[in-house]
């Protein structure tokens, strides 16, 4: 053999078994792509978001992980914003090759990573991003563990239809995808409910001066004020109605904003028996819940929320699909996930399609309610470990 040709072959062998080394590094892992907000405004839902992922990855992993690999999680900084959602979508699957992706936060930004998840045929388990649409697009490799916007408020509305009774009816949302849709079907159920809405207001996210707004809003005297904001806007929001004396007979929340321990932080003594939706609570029925939500608190000294537990699940259902499917490629992972249908404590899992939605989570929503400076669970009366307050005393009754 030649001198050239003994070269050419011993570089030959050595990329041949850095190849084959590197297969083998990848192959004691399995990779699970994550997309959060990392930073930029909805950092505080991707840290509680982050941190549940963890905790669910330390314990799957402590039990020999799956298929005796353990998960590695590759996390993304989307910065709230569906460009670099789209960016890191591509990042995680060209360059990570990773076989399936989770996360999700912002309506906007899911939108816009899912859809990239379709495009390469990467199957993308929606944590939170809400819009209707996610799950309206006909995408196979789209699958979603938390309800669409529009079913947010199902606890709510048998709130009021069996104990408020509300006449009229205020709708403030934040003018994205997630503020669109939430308030589009809240205006839905209002009419069925035969609740005249006499405004549906939306404004741009981080306005600081909502007083013209609210007080439109109090000229009006609804019954009722429902919101639909992200943390900041929506503490805002309520310290600005007290400011006002704007006296509604129940402010209620969407989600979103209004659930977060930094709701309270921020509005301070205006939160007090604010209402929200809310997706999940620690006293649901649901296996591991309260342990879920009494690990997050004790290591992290502050309590979590329904944000966190869909992160919490969501690993769960992944490492699930990776267990059970027959090769760990895109195809074989998302074919596994189709045919989930597991219990955990975010709720009961199992991806069904109805209406014009495909491959949906469907579960039962809860009404929380700010007292005290505490989220306790009031509605339904089967879960609720707190009564309500309702009538909610006007700001100058209020010791």
């Amino acid at each position: 053999m030649s001198t050239g040709r003994k070269l050419v072959f011993a570089v030959f062998a050595v990329v041949l078994g850095l190849c084959i080394g590197s297969v083998v590094v990848a192959a004691e892992t399995l990779k699970v792509g994550i997309v959060l907000p990392l930073t930029g405004e909805q950092a505080k839902f991707g840290e509680i978001e982050k941190r549940s992922f963890e905790m669910a990855a330390e314990e799957i992993n402590g039990k020999g992980g799956v298929n005796g690999k353990k998960l590695e999680l590759l996390f993304e900084d989307d910065t709230g914003k569906p460009d670099v959602g789209r960016s890191a979508v591509e990042k995680l699957i060209s360059r990570e090759k990773v076989p399936v992706l989770t996360g999700g936060y912002s309506s906007s930004v899911t939108a816009a990573a899912t859809a990239v998840a379709q495009q390469f045929k990467v199957p993308f388990m929606v944590t939170t991003g809400s819009a209707d649409k996610i799950t309206e697009s006909g995408y196979d490799y789209v699958f979603r563990i938390n309800p669409p916007a529009s079913e947010y408020p199902a606890a709510v509305v048998t709130f009021l239809e069996q104990v408020v009774k509300p006449k009229t009816a205020v709708i403030l949302y934040e003018n994205s995808l997630f503020g669109q849709s939430s308030s589009k079907s809240f205006e839905e159920d209002c009419q069925k409910l035969k609740i005249d809405v006499v405004a549906k207001e939306g404004y741009h996210k981080g306005a600081v001066d909502f007083k013209p707004l609210l007080t439109k809003v109090k000229s009006l005297n609804p019954d009722l004020v429902y919101m639909v904001s992200y943390v900041m806007d929506a503490s805002l929001l309520m310290r600005q109605a007290k400011e006002l004396d704007l006296n509604p007979k129940l402010f209620i929340g969407g989600g979103a904003g209004f659930t977060l321990p930094e709701f309270h932080k921020n509005a301070g003594d205006a939160a007090e028996y604010v209402f929200s939706a809310a997706l999940w609570v620690e006293t649901a029925p649901y296996p591991g819940a309260r342990e879920y939500f009494d690990k997050y608190a004790k290591k992290y000294k502050e309590d979590t929320e329904y944000h966190g537990a869909e992160a919490y699940a969501s690993l769960y259902v992944v490492a699930d699909a990776l267990k059970r499917a027959k090769t760990i490629t895109p195809k074989d992972v998302r074919d596994a996930l189709a045919t989930t249908d597991m219990k955990t404590a975010f709720g009961p899992v199992k991806f069904v399609s109805y209406d014009k939605k495909t491959q949906q989570n469907k579960i039962p929503t809860f009404l929380v309610q700010w007292q005290k400076g505490s989220l306790e669970t009031v509605w339904p009366k089967g879960v609720a470990d707190k009564k309500f307050i309702f009538p909610v005393p006007k700001w100058n009754e209020r010791k």
